[in-house]
């Protein structure tokens, strides 16, 4: 569900998938950014060898041509270096290179197979679109258009050859949605039976990497070395604790006051993660509960464990309660001025001032917050999960109300982060089977675009030549 406070593409919040497909042209870019972060000047290739050797490897050559048009081996070079760029911007470990330099090549062929074919259906980009494509691609970032020229000229990617290939993307996108996208349709017994299959595959033979959980947990420790009689009482005391929870107790302020778990301070919360990311053990407690359920006393190793089930989702699919989180942030974006590690410590000297109660979190962020939510004090508003980037969101669930975070660091910067407070929200039917319905487009326009490329390219002559250098 869109937030439209934030429909100008406020940072954190994943993309849309249109909006995606424009900035996947950016080439300085990571294949999921949706912020400018600098990078370094692109670097060069560094002959191995001899003068001799630099000399053959700078005369460009045909690597592969595709329907009577070449891919030349500085294309692929050019690729391959903002590829590797893009991969160590994300942090993501870079396979060996001849094996990326074919992904790289194969993805070349198919990507000119399509952009052949987009060009000969009779479709168009003019040049409105391309500079809403510019401006789009700008305001996403939170930079102007003049901004974007100059990091991309610093990175020693030329403007008109950035607008050419967003030109190029645009149209393949055209094509893609009249040949593939449109085409695709979701019925009302589509979405019946998708709901029907959520609520029955929670049970044991469900897939657990594809079941969502987010469970909190009071752990009454159990000795080492303890006796019988020692046991039965930590067992008593964890049911009497059981029993005030299925009273109406407040969870969180139980675990805060009896559980011996890391989790204590965050409520008793575990975060949101996939089934078969917890201990078989919580799995099997929980498997019969709706979000809300309580079970236990669980033992373990460890001692007895109380479960609640703060959230439960099948595939993706959001259970009918589910948690929402009201938080606030301040966001330094990183510049040649501003470097992470000077991000990180003014932050941190922020956070010191914040709880030691000598700043107010607001007022900082309406100063100096780099952000559209800054003017409301950096109140992001109520979101529910899966609303922002993984490395933002997963920092967010393992606070507790009021608590301010360590300075992090996403792709969009360094932020300092608190949450003010959590709230359970039901979401009608109406809401399930929207969600459910974009759920099921999304996946049938996968299916369909990846056997559509498929058949682009199988239909394309290639004849490939050179091994690229």
């Amino acid at each position: 569900m869109t937030n439209k406070r934030f429909a100008t593409g406020f940072f954190p919040f994943r993309p849309r998938a249109a909006a995606l497909a424009l900035v996947l042209a950016l080439p300085l870019m990571g294949a999921q950014a949706q912020g400018l972060r600098p990078a370094g000047s692109l670097q060069r290739v560094v002959p191995a060898t001899s003068a001799g050797a630099a000399m053959q490897r700078s005369a460009d050559f045909i690597v592969a041509v595709v329907n009577s048009e070449p891919i030349t081996n500085n294309e692929v070079r050019t690729k391959l270096l903002r590829t590797e760029q893009q991969l160590a911007q994300q942090g993501t470990a870079l396979p060996p290179r001849g094996e990326l330099v074919t992904q790289l090549l194969e993805r070349m062929i198919s990507d000119k197979a399509q952009l052949q074919l987009a060009r000969t259906s009779g479709l168009r980009v003019d040049e409105s679109a391309v500079e809403a494509a510019v401006e789009s691609i700008a305001r996403q970032n939170q930079i102007s258009v003049d901004e974007l020229r100059r990091r991309l000229k610093a990175d020693g990617i030329d403007y008109n050859q950035f607008r050419s290939e967003l030109r190029d993307e645009l149209l393949v996108t055209r094509l893609r949605q009249r040949e593939v996208d449109s085409r695709v349709t979701v019925s009302e017994q589509d979405i019946d039976q998708f709901l029907r299959d959520q609520q029955g595959s929670t049970g044991p033979a469900a897939d657990l990497s594809a079941l969502a959980l987010n469970l909190a947990e009071i752990l009454v420790a159990v000795p080492e070395n303890a006796t019988p009689a020692q046991v039965a009482a930590l067992q008593a005391k964890a049911q009497q604790v059981l029993e005030r929870a299925r009273g109406g107790a407040d969870f969180t302020a139980l675990a805060k006051e009896f559980s011996s778990a890391p989790s204590r301070s965050n409520g008793g919360q575990m975060g949101l993660r996939t089934a078969d990311r917890y201990p078989p053990l919580f799995v099997e407690a929980t498997q019969d509960l709706r979000t809300g359920g309580l079970a236990g006393p669980v033992r373990s190793a460890a001692g007895f464990h109380i479960l609640k089930v703060v959230e439960k989702r099948q595939a993706g699919m959001p259970d009918a309660a589910i948690t929402q989180t009201r938080a606030r942030h301040i966001l330094l974006r990183l510049t040649p001025q501003l470097s992470e590690a000077a991000a990180i410590e003014k932050l941190a000297g922020f956070k010191k001032r914040i709880v030691a109660g000598q700043a107010d979190f607001a007022a900082l962020a309406r100063e100096i917050s780099q952000d559209g939510s800054a003017k409301e004090g950096g109140d992001l508003g109520w979101a529910n999960p899966g609303m922002f980037v993984p490395e933002f969101e997963k920092v967010m669930n393992g606070l507790a109300p009021n608590q301010v975070s360590d300075p992090l660091v996403s792709r969009f910067g360094v932020h300092l982060l608190q949450v003010l407070e959590r709230r359970e929200t039901q979401l009608s039917a109406r809401e399930q089977r929207d969600i459910a319905r974009n759920m099921l487009r999304e996946k049938k326009q996968q299916e369909a675009y990846a056997i559509w490329v498929q058949d682009v390219r199988g239909r394309a002559y290639v004849e490939l030549r050179e091994a690229p250098q």
